[in-house]
């Protein structure tokens, strides 16, 4: 190796001239010459360049010089170029061989990006495993951020009371001007999937009490029907959390530990359900053996969090997972089919629609929609947590049906139409719709669409 160019190198690095770093560094060994410090530094270069494929290769060659060592630390390297670079299965075999050193100082790097990694492929059993495993590492230094990833991780598997506790502890971990705000968002919408919507609401408040973080939509809506929700609670109205288990599919005598009945047990089998199937032996086994498992005294109580989800196999209530999927009561199709109803028998159409459909807009529905009508029927329901949208197929007296695209949003845990369209077979030029701009149309004109926010 040429020592100069090296330092040369190296000096060129550490003053910002990336450029000239690589150029030294590239002089710095000769054709065929194995050099792990050589290639570790151009790795950092071109890490920085945002050359990410040569990153990775450079710190491939790097990990081939055995008297060079760091391999844990090279490997992890290659595999946060791989995922840059948009090859996670690849970062997924480096990152691995880098939490396997029994040597690397700082594991949970290695986690959070094998976390990463795994979320990129659709694997979110496995990210979860990665987060946690970075969250227990004695050396993190901001656990907070690997515990708000396991939270996601809860959420998307639909494990909306497992998600609660994460996120509640990395509150715990977590400085108050560090990114508390965007955790209590979080901890709010899963306090929505697990049906506690006093809790949601006193966490949403949290989360915007100073002004400087804004909810996004799908969060502010979930925070309006939180507090919908209470007020109703608290305004003495009766409880519609049967109706809108029935709605959802779940029958009368739900267990609350086995909600969709997969396995036919009162407490469900850690393969159903479990997110981490490891016995507490295993623990203990992989703690002795591996090292990996290691906690400072500040960590006590993050541990012993962990460890009581690995024993009680938390799973998600049922009316919290079927809002999550976008059910509710009334359902979307009672409300479609009652609007039209209303709206055939002269009756007022207001209660159906969202509350920022303006009059004038209601009045462009109703001419819509048929003042006589046999039967509704509803198809294509798209369902999310805040909006839907459905086909409406209205059979006529005389003869014939007419479609309608109908898009309803979330109004507490029911569902409230902000949109109609008249469908037709060509919609190029023939469409029907409303506007919040337009005037009624005529027999031979179009009435622009419209849709309301929420």
């Amino acid at each position: 190796m040429n020592q100069q160019a090296f330092d040369a190198g190296k000096a060129a690095l550490q003053r910002g001239d990336v450029p000239e770093a690589v150029r030294q560094l590239s002089a710095a060994k000769g054709p065929g010459e194995v050099s792990g410090a050589v290639d570790h530094q151009l790795g950092n270069c071109f890490m920085r360049m945002g050359r990410y494929a040569d990153a990775a290769r450079c710190y491939a060659d790097a990990l081939q010089d055995r008297s060079y060592g760091h391999a844990g630390a090279l490997a992890c390297n290659r595999g946060r170029a791989l995922l840059a670079a948009n090859r996670p299965q690849e970062a997924v075999a480096s990152l691995t061989m880098a939490v396997k050193d029994e040597g690397y100082p700082t594991p949970y790097k290695a986690y959070l990006a094998l976390g990463d990694a795994y979320k990129r492929l659709g694997n979110v059993r496995e990210a979860g495993v990665a987060y946690r495993s970075a969250a227990i590492d004695e050396n993190n230094p901001n656990p907070s951020a690997a515990l708000r990833e396991l939270g996601g991780s809860f959420m998307q598997m639909g494990r909306a009371v497992d998600a609660v506790e994460a996120y509640r502890t990395a509150l715990d971990f977590s400085q108050p001007l560090g990114g508390q705000n965007a955790i209590y968002g979080d901890l709010g919408l899963a306090y929505v999937a697990a049906n506690r919507m006093s809790e949601a609401v006193d966490a949403f408040a949290h989360a915007t009490a100073d002004g400087s973080y804004q909810l996004r939509p799908e969060v502010q809506a979930a925070y309006d029907a939180a507090q919908k929700a209470v007020r109703a609670i608290q305004g003495g109205g009766p409880s519609e959390t049967d109706a809108f288990l029935a709605a959802a599919g779940y029958g009368a005598g739900v267990d609350p530990l086995d909600p969709t009945g997969a396995t036919g047990e009162f407490m469900p089998s850690p393969e159903d359900t479990g997110f981490f199937s490891v016995t507490e032996a295993e623990l203990v086994e992989q703690d002795r053996h591996d090292r990996k498992i290691r906690r400072k005294h500040k960590h006590r109580g993050l541990k012993a969090f962990l460890i009581l989800l690995l024993l009680l196999v938390l799973v998600a209530g049922a009316l919290g997972l079927a809002f999550y999927r976008g059910y509710g009561w009334p359902t979307q199709d009672s409300v479609v089919e009652s609007l039209f109803s209303a709206n055939a028998s002269g009756g007022d159409v207001t209660p159906y629609l969202a509350s920022g459909v303006s009059g004038e807009q209601r009045a462009q529905i109703q001419t819509l929609l048929p003042t006589t009508v046999s039967s509704v029927g509803v198809s294509d329901v798209t369902r999310s947590m805040t909006s839907s949208q459905l086909t409406a197929t209205a059979t006529l007296p005389a003869g014939g049906a007419q479609q309608y695209h109908v898009t309803l949003v979330r109004d507490g845990i029911g569902w409230k139409v902000s949109s109609v369209e008249v469908a037709y077979a060509s919609r190029t030029e023939d469409s029907t719709t409303v506007s919040p701009d337009s005037s009624v149309g005529t027999s031979t004109g179009t009435i622009p669409s419209t849709t309301t926010s929420n």
